[in-house]
């Protein structure tokens, strides 16, 4: 397996927790780079199902290493709940689970702050989850944020603290805001420092040692291409680099030792939150709503869906060099007897084979579809390729031809065993 980069080729909820699980038999290390617990992966064993937020997703195998990376934000009492949470359902997190002590802090000034900014926003919000994510990050890039190693320091961290609430206060009653209670964070965040510290660590030190002695490591994106800051619909992105790169810095991990990276989509196209989605149809949302599908696993909004969109996705198969493809959801497709693809973009007269930078460029663009029949059965059975639908497999082939990269893995259910390996 070597070093595998894992992203969603699309805006997110690709089905990438399924892949990760998936992937993680024949991987050591899996190490999670960026974003915080604004992200949600479902993994479905047997009759359980588990959403993961902070923890990557390899901590359900046995004799696997977690690493939660200097890319991410982390909320300390969120972590600790999802630690408890996993514990409680008898997984064991001990020396399987390591954390960045480079990694910068969310607090609940942050939560306030996102969430004043979303409703000041009115008809223009972004359609944040208000985890405090985006402020975190800026507080980040402002060299002001607090980070674990800052909370692991009980002499120190209580003056960081406070200046840091108040200054944020100051901010949050000129928005007409409530405050923050400096004293019940400190109590809180105190307490959730010293469940987390076994498990605070370099990182990087140790990623690298690992390397040396020849461990496979997977890395686990969260959300998609088309939510990174600087390549996605800006500004209805996400706060970091949610594309192949955003691993390396997120991690420690130089590109030159990455190995291949994956990129997942699902057989559809689907965006929770506000934001242009060319490919975006009611008919086939209502479809896939009623069949109990495509609700986000961290808020539980339901997803706005559209058709496969091969424009976005060859560009997102560009950006990130995505030589493998794992496309999910495919029998979210079975009884749709009128499958359309997006070929192409017609922008203003103008015929476009490349997506906008400018996202109300994006919103104008109307998509130029090739339609194909449907195999108008199940495929939630099929465990080979060849056990697949002529038509599935003909859509499929198209999938890959279109986006440029080859045909890996296909998902058609949520349990380990509808996975198909070509």
């Amino acid at each position: 397996m070597a070093n595998t980069i894992l992203v969603g080729a699309q805006w997110g909820d690709e089905g990438k927790g399924k892949i990760i699980d998936f992937l993680t038999d024949d991987a050591d290390i899996v190490v999670r780079s960026q974003g915080g617990n604004n992200a949600g992966h479902t993994i479905v064993i047997g009759e359980k199902k588990y959403v993961l937020h902070l923890i990557p997703s390899g901590i359900l195998r046995r004799g696997k290493t977690c690493v939660i990376g200097n890319g991410v934000v982390i909320d300390p009492i969120a972590l600790v709940g999802e630690i408890e949470g996993l514990r409680a359902c008898g997984i064991k997190i001990q020396r399987n689970l390591l954390i960045s002590e480079a990694a910068h802090l969310v607090f609940p000034y942050h939560q306030a702050l996102d969430a004043q900014r979303e409703a000041l926003k009115g008809s223009n919000k972004i359609g944040t989850t208000k985890r405090g994510i985006g402020p975190a990050y800026g507080d980040k890039a402002a060299r002001t944020g607090l980070r674990l190693c800052d909370l692991m320091q009980s002499t120190t961290f209580p003056e960081k603290l406070a200046k840091r609430v108040r200054e944020n206060n100051i901010v949050l009653r000129s928005l007409n805001a409530k405050p923050v209670s400096y004293k019940q964070i400190l109590e809180d965040y105190q307490v959730a420092a010293e469940v987390l510290r076994p498990f605070v660590c370099n990182t990087v030190a140790y990623i690298h040692q690992a390397m040396s002695k020849g461990k496979n490591l997977l890395f686990e994106g969260a959300q998609g291409t088309y939510l990174d800051l600087d390549h996605g619909t800006y500004p209805f992105v996400t706060s970091s680099n949610t594309t192949a790169g955003g691993a390396c810095t997120g991690s420690g991990v130089p590109p030159h030792r990455m190995d291949s990276v994956i990129g997942v989509m699902k057989a559809y196209t689907t965006r929770v939150g506000e934001g242009p989605f060319p490919t975006e149809n009611e008919d086939l949302g209502n479809l896939l709503h009623e069949m109990g599908r495509e609700f986000g696993a961290t808020t539980g909004r339901a997803r706005r869906c559209g058709w496969f969109d091969a424009v976005a996705t060859r560009y997102a198969s560009m950006i990130n060099g995505i030589d493998k493809l794992a496309i999910t959801n495919l029998d979210g497709l079975d009884h749709v007897k009128k499958i359309r693809v997006c070929i192409g973009y017609r922008l203003e007269g103008r015929v476009i084979h490349t997506p906008p930078i400018i996202a109300s460029d994006v919103d104008k663009c109307e998509p130029i579809y090739r339609e194909i029949p449907g195999w108008n059965c199940s495929t939630t059975e099929a465990r080979t390729y060849e056990e697949l639908p002529l038509k599935a497999r003909k859509y499929l082939e198209l999938i890959a031809k279109l986006t440029g990269a080859k045909l890996k893995i296909i998902s058609v259910g949520a349990s380990r065993a509808q996975t198909i390996c070509t």
